[in-house]
C-alpha cells in the first residue's frame, strides 16, 4: 500500500513541476533585468522579469563575464511562442518555442537571434536544426533555378530534380521527426512551394514565387497567428517578393500586396492588428500614399465596433499635415476680429509654429527665429502656442512683435494641435499662399534654410 501511495505521490509531482528557462550571454549588459513576453497575434504580452545575474570567469589568463539569468515558469504556462527582451531597443530580444519542457541556451546579444545555441530543449533544438538545413537546401536549388532564369539556353534540368528531390526527401524528414510536436506547423509552414521543373522564363518564375508565396501558410491556424512567424512572412511578401525599383510601380504592387494579404486573413481581429502592424510600417517609411491606402481600403472597412476611432483619427490627421497638403483651417480672435488661417492673404509665404513658454527649447529658439525673420516680409508668422495657462504666454508673446499669436488652450489635448499630430514643441510647417504645406523643418537651422531657398 505504501509503495502505490508513493508512487501516486511521484506522479502527480511530476505532472505539476514547474519548468525553468534559463539564458547565458557572451558579453556584458547595460541593463540588469531580462522581461519575457508571450507572443498573441502581433502583441507581446508580459509574462514576468528576471534580474541579471553576474560572474567572472578566467578562460586562458583572461577575465570574461558571464552573464546569466533564469525564469521559473508558473504551472500553468502555456505553450507558444514566447520572447526575451535584455534591453528598450527594438532588435535587443530573443524569440523561441515553449512546450512543457525545461529550456537552456546561450547567445550573444549583440546578434540574438543568429547566435542563439540551444542546450537543452527538444523543440527549439529540432526546430533550429531542421530549418537551417532545409533552408541551405533551399539556397542550392534557388540558386539552379536563378541561373537558369537568365540563361535560358542552360540544361540545368537534371540537376535541378536532383536537387528537388534531395530537398523533398530533408523536409519530410524534419515533419515526421516533428510529429505531435509544437514546431510541426511551423516546419510545414515554412517549406516553399517550387515548381516540379525548372522554370526558365524570369517572368514566369517571378509569377510563381508571388502566387506560391503563402501556399504552405494557413492564415487561420492559432500558433501562427500567436507568433513572430506570420508577420514575418507577410512582411517579407509585400516588402521582398513584391519588390520593384520604379516608386510608381512599387506602390501598386505594394496596394497589390496589401490586397492578397488581407483577404488571406478570416480572423478580423487579427486583420485590424496587422493593418494597424502595416500603418507603422509605412509611416516609419514616410510611404503616405500607402497609408492613406490602407486606412481607405482596409481599416475603415472593417466592421465598425472594431475601428479604433482615436486611432483613425489620428491618422488622418498625420495625413492631412503632409507635405503637398493644403494645411488644416483654423480660427482665431485677434484685436476684436476673427481671423482664419484660410483666409490670410498677407504674404507670399507663412510659418506656422506650434510652441510653448513651458518648452524650455522653444524659448531659446523662439527668440532667434523672431531675430532673424524679421528681415524677411515674404513671410507672415502664425504662432500657436501650448499652454495650461495664458499668463506667461501673454507676457511673452510682446516680446514677438508683428507675429499672428494663438492661445493654445488645454495643451495636447487641443483640438488643433491634435488635428496638426503635434507630439514636440517646437513644430514646424512653411505654406505657400494657397497654405499648401511645402516644408516641414525639424530644426531651426532647417526653417532658416529652407526660407533661404524662398
Amino acid at each position: 500500500m505504501k509503495k502505490i501511495v508513493t508512487f501516486v505521490l511521484f506522479i502527480s509531482s511530476f505532472t505539476q513541476a514547474q519548468y525553468t528557462i534559463n539564458g547565458r550571454m557572451s558579453s556584458a549588459l547595460k541593463s540588469d533585468w531580462v522581461i519575457l513576453y508571450k507572443i498573441e497575434n502581433t502583441k507581446q504580452n508580459y509574462v514576468q522579469h528576471s534580474k541579471i545575474k553576474r560572474d567572472t570567469i578566467s578562460v586562458q589568463g583572461q577575465k570574461d563575464e558571464i552573464v546569466t539569468f533564469q525564469f521559473i515558469l508558473p504551472e500553468n504556462t502555456q505553450p507558444g511562442a514566447y520572447r526575451i527582451a535584455y534591453s528598450s531597443e527594438d532588435s535587443n530580444f530573443v524569440d523561441f518555442f515553449y512546450n512543457n519542457e525545461n529550456i537552456l541556451f546561450n547567445f550573444d546579444p549583440e546578434s540574438p537571434n543568429e547566435s542563439i545555441s540551444f542546450l537543452s530543449s527538444r523543440e527549439n533544438i529540432l526546430y533550429r536544426k531542421g530549418i537551417a538545413l532545409i533552408s541551405k537546401e533551399q539556397q542550392k536549388l534557388d540558386a539552379i533555378q536563378n541561373t537558369a532564369a537568365q540563361n535560358s539556353s542552360s540544361n540545368l534540368q537534371g540537376e535541378y530534380l536532383k536537387a528537388l528531390n534531395g530537398l523533398k526527401r530533408l523536409q519530410k524528414q524534419y515533419l515526421e521527426a516533428s510529429k505531435g510536436m509544437y514546431i510541426h506547423d511551423f516546419i510545414s509552414a515554412s517549406l516553399k512551394k517550387n515548381p516540379t521543373t525548372i522554370i526558365t522564363n524570369p517572368q514566369k518564375y517571378q509569377s510563381h514565387l508571388v502566387t506560391s508565396f503563402f501556399d504552405p501558410i494557413d492564415f487561420s491556424n492559432k500558433k501562427l497567428i500567436n507568433s513572430p512567424f506570420l508577420i514575418g512572412k507577410i512582411i517579407e511578401y509585400i516588402f521582398s517578393i513584391n519588390y520593384v525599383e520604379d516608386s510608381k510601380k512599387q506602390n501598386n504592387l505594394y496596394k497589390k500586396s496589401i490586397d492578397i494579404v488581407c483577404s488571406k486573413i478570416k480572423n478580423l481581429h487579427y486583420k485590424k492588428e496587422i493593418i494597424e502592424f502595416l500603418i507603422a510600417k509605412f509611416e516609419t517609411i514616410n510611404a503616405m500614399e500607402i497609408l492613406d491606402y490602407l486606412l481607405e481600403e482596409q481599416y475603415t472597412k472593417l466592421p465598425t465596433p472594431l475601428q479604433d476611432k482615436a486611432f483613425l483619427l489620428e491618422k488622418k490627421n498625420l495625413l492631412a499635415t503632409q507635405i503637398g497638403s493644403i494645411a488644416p483651417n483654423f480660427s482665431w480672435e485677434e484685436n476684436g476680429e476673427t481671423l482664419a488661417l484660410s483666409k490670410l492673404m498677407e504674404s507670399e509665404y507663412y510659418l506656422l509654429i506650434f510652441w510653448s513658454t513651458e518648452c524650455s527649447h522653444c524659448l531659446r529658439e523662439i527668440p532667434q527665429l523672431h531675430d532673424y525673420l524679421g528681415v524677411h516680409k515674404k513671410i507672415t508668422t502664425i504662432a500657436f502656442s501650448l499652454e495650461t495657462n495664458d499668463i506667461q504666454w501673454k507676457n511673452y508673446k510682446q516680446k514677438l512683435a508683428n507675429w499672428h499669436h494663438i492661445f493654445g488652450e488645454n495643451k495636447w489635448k487641443n483640438k488643433i494641435v491634435k488635428t496638426y499630430n503635434i507630439n514636440a514643441t517646437p513644430s514646424y510647417f512653411i505654406l505657400d499662399a494657397t497654405k499648401k504645406i511645402i516644408a516641414k523643418p525639424y530644426e531651426l537651422s532647417e526653417v532658416k534654410a529652407f526660407i533661404e531657398t524662398l
